[in-house]
């Protein structure tokens, strides 16, 4: 998840061990859980899978810290293919602009 900070990430998982594990239905397996401000920012609970996935993303003291400084979005796929996007506003990234330290014409200075 920190690399997901500077560009998106996209891993390919294994097929075969969701079928062994799960249902086998497909489409159950394609979900997105968004977190904003440290906390999942969307309705996952259709998917159990979205659900445990968060719940050990939280778990984690590292990826608690890396979800407050930005806001992710963690997606899988019906492919099985697991995305994380850094997906912060622009301008939450960028600080505050300064001023010149010029006067704007008709301003008097102490």
């Amino acid at each position: 998840m920190k690399k997901s900070a500077t560009e998106d990430q996209h891993l390919d998982l294994n097929r075969v061990d969701f079928e062994r594990a799960g249902t086998g239905r497909k489409a159950g397996y394609k979900f997105t859980i968004e977190f904003t401000d440290g906390k999942v920012g969307n309705v996952i609970s259709g998917s159990a899978l979205a659900m445990h996935l968060a719940s050990v993303i939280m778990e984690d003291d590292s990826a608690k810290q890396i979800l407050r400084e930005n806001n992710y979005e963690v997606s899988l796929n019906t492919k099985f293919q697991l995305s994380i996007k850094n997906v912060t506003p622009a301008t939450a990234t960028k600080a505050a602009p300064k001023k010149t330290g010029g006067e704007s014409p008709g301003e008097e200075t102490e």
